[in-house]
């Protein structure tokens, strides 16, 4: 990790009198939030949009981080899955989140806000990020020229080795194919089939993605190669399970780990 590049972060950090940081429970904004705790102290307030598309685990492990690092924690309900635009799952979803996530925080608070965005974020589709311009968020790791490995080594440099090691798990919605809406039902079941998947498999780049087929399992090659066919079965034959305790019947299949690869637009259902 670069010293000159980390002492540029701190510096943006420092030129902040007072700073709200929107947070997810993940590596980015959760490396930024301890971050800036340690260099602002009390005037850093850590936001914490507590919602159905947002894993239990995250919202625990930003928790227990805030009791352990001592940083003031603010959980809302940014009201997204109040928002019909939100819940119709377009192509420009993650906008209208973002939209509502800044304009709740900005109600609680009325100094700067920054997000963990970083420079690899640049390369992808990010509607948010409009969201974010028309609400005047700032950006530290853009500025500071941070991509996603700097970020890993940043939270590793702070003491964060658990943080660091965190694979990407971008929000629940994220699994539910373009235009299918968004409910809260749909992504209580998500959570509960990818919680399946991690006590049989640990953490890693494996999602439940919700398709207009029915339910994809999505694990990464090396876990798929390993799944032998009485495994492959087992773990059909738990998801169905879990369909059915919520009532629903559909087809499961398993495919290699696509990332994004529920972002599509087959048109609205």
């Amino acid at each position: 990790m670069s010293e000159e590049r980390t002492a540029r972060l701190r510096a943006i950090l420092l030129s902040f009198p007072r700073l709200a940081v929107a947070t997810s429970g993940g590596v980015d904004s959760t490396t930024l939030a301890v971050l800036a705790h340690r260099v602002l102290g009390p005037r850093v307030l850590v936001v914490h949009a507590v919602s159905p598309a947002v894993p239990q685990e995250a919202t625990a492990r930003l928790r227990a981080l805030a009791q352990r690092e001592g940083f003031a924690l603010r959980e809302i309900d940014a009201g997204e899955l109040a928002d019909p635009r939100y819940r119709a799952n377009p192509l420009d979803r993650c906008y209208f989140c973002k939209h509502n996530l800044y304009a709740a925080i900005a109600r609680i608070f009325d100094g700067p806000i920054a997000s963990g965005t970083n420079c690899d974020d640049l390369g992808d589709f990010r509607p948010g990020l409009r969201a974010a311009r028309e609400a005047g968020v700032r950006h530290p790791y853009l500025e500071a020229g941070f991509d996603k490995a700097a970020v890993r080594a940043l939270a590793r440099s702070l003491g964060l080795g658990e943080l660091a090691e965190l694979p990407a798990s971008p929000c629940l919605a994220s699994r539910v194919e373009t235009g299918i809406a968004v409910t809260p039902e749909r992504l209580a079941l998500i959570a509960r089939i990818e919680r399946l998947l991690s006590e049989r498999f640990g953490p890693g780049d494996q999602r439940c993605r919700l398709r207009a087929r029915g339910i994809e399992l999505e694990l990464p090659p090396e876990r798929l190669l390993a799944l032998d066919a009485p495994a492959r079965a087992a773990l059909l034959r738990a998801v169905e399970a879990l369909l059915a305790q919520a009532g629903l019947a559909m087809p499961v299949t398993v495919a290699p780990y696509r990332r994004g690869s529920a972002f599509v637009h087959p048109g609205p259902r």
